[in-house]
């Protein structure tokens, strides 16, 4: 598994089981952890605002109020590089099993 100081090469990946193994590594640390859900709690909450008033135009502040909590815990709490940039798909299915992770107690919150 590489380390969180080699970033130079991307590792590869054939499924989401051998990716989250990874991408937990990457999110060690818990105030990361914890931006992370801010962001994809308040992506839920604009989704649902969105589908009950339909301005739909809202809809762009998604990807802002995902990622940007989520950036600010990897640079400057976790101290490497978010895997969306490598595994964009692993990497937004990550969040939301990490986040169901840790409201179920399967990892610290």
């Amino acid at each position: 598994m590489p380390s969180h100081t080699n970033q130079a090469a991307a590792p590869r990946f054939n499924s989401f089981a051998e990716f989250y193994p990874y991408y937990l590594s990457e999110h060690q640390d818990d105030s990361c952890r914890r931006l992370h859900y801010v962001g994809s709690s308040l992506v839920l909450i604009i989704i649902a605002c969105v589908l009950l008033s339909q301005a739909w135009w809202w809809l762009l502040a998604v990807p802002l109020a995902g990622y940007s909590f989520a950036w600010v815990g990897h640079f400057f709490f976790e101290h490497n590089r978010p895997a969306t940039f490598t595994h964009p798909f692993y990497s937004l299915l990550g969040d939301w099993v990490m986040m169901r992770d840790a409201f179920t107690g399967r990892i610290r919150f």
